[in-house]
Formats: structure tokens, C-alpha cells, sequence
């Protein structure tokens, strides 16, 4: 039996976040994979991109916010180009940074980082944790 869920379906505040924050429809998504076989870091994700969407279609967000799969998505837009119906999966992930940053979650401060470890730190989270402080 297929299970067809709609928009209409979920009554979700933090959904209709995601929604509004990134301008993308999560019930496009009919889990070709698609998304998820181009990652280049989905070996590194515990929650793989299309299984993203498909929580997000049930509703399930707080599940996505507390996965690393959102900090460890790269923003490299293969999914988003592989995505047969246009969904442009970088842009969700980058609306589930932005609910948790906006709640204070995930935030990384530069100054209060040791010395040593910044050395080891890829340069782009760097980047990143200063253009969400000065933005």
C-alpha cells in the first residue's frame, strides 16, 4: 500500500519554518536517492540527504536538528543539480543550520577557540562561523 503525504498533512510550526526559510517543497521529494548517491560526504552523515527529506515530510525536524548531517553537509550543490524534481536539497540543509544558529545551537565563536585547535579546523568553518556572527 503507498502512503501519500501532503503539505496539508503535516501540521508542523518548525516544518513551515524550513519551508519558509529555504522556499523549497519537501513533498517533491519521491526518494529517487538520487541526492544521496552524488554526496561526497554522505559517509560521513548519519542521517543521509534523502532520508532528510523524508523526515522532513513526516514531520520529524527534531530529529534532523540533532543530527551531524546538517553540519556536515558540504553546500556542494550535487544534490542539489541530481534532484530529478528541482528540489534544492543544499538550501534545506542550510534552513536547518539557520533554525538551529537562530536558537543558539551549533555556534561556533572563533575567539574562544584554543590556538592549537585552530590549526586542525577546516578553514571553511572558519569562514562560515564569521559570516553567521557579522551577518
Amino acid at each position: 500500500m503507498y502512503l501519500e503525504i501532503s503539505k496539508k498533512d503535516i501540521n508542523n510550526e518548525l516544518v513551515q519554518k524550513i519551508h519558509e526559510i529555504s522556499g523549497q517543497n519537501v513533498f517533491d521529494c519521491y526518494q529517487c536517492g538520487n541526492c544521496s548517491s552524488g554526496c561526497p560526504v554522505v559517509d560521513y552523515m548519519d542521517i543521509t540527504p534523502n532520508q532528510v527529506l523524508r523526515l522532513s515530510q513526516y514531520g520529524s525536524i527534531e530529529e534532523i536538528l540533532k543530527s551531524e548531517t546538517i553540519w556536515v553537509c558540504s553546500t556542494c550543490l550535487q544534490c542539489s543539480t541530481r534532484c530529478p524534481k528541482g528540489i534544492d536539497v543544499a538550501k534545506l540543509m542550510e534552513a536547518f543550520r539557520t533554525v538551529n544558529l537562530r536558537d543558539g545551537v551549533g555556534v561556533v565563536d572563533p575567539d574562544h577557540l584554543e590556538v592549537e585547535n585552530k590549526d586542525e579546523l577546516p578553514p571553511i568553518l572558519l569562514v562560515c562561523a564569521m559570516r553567521k556572527l557579522t551577518g
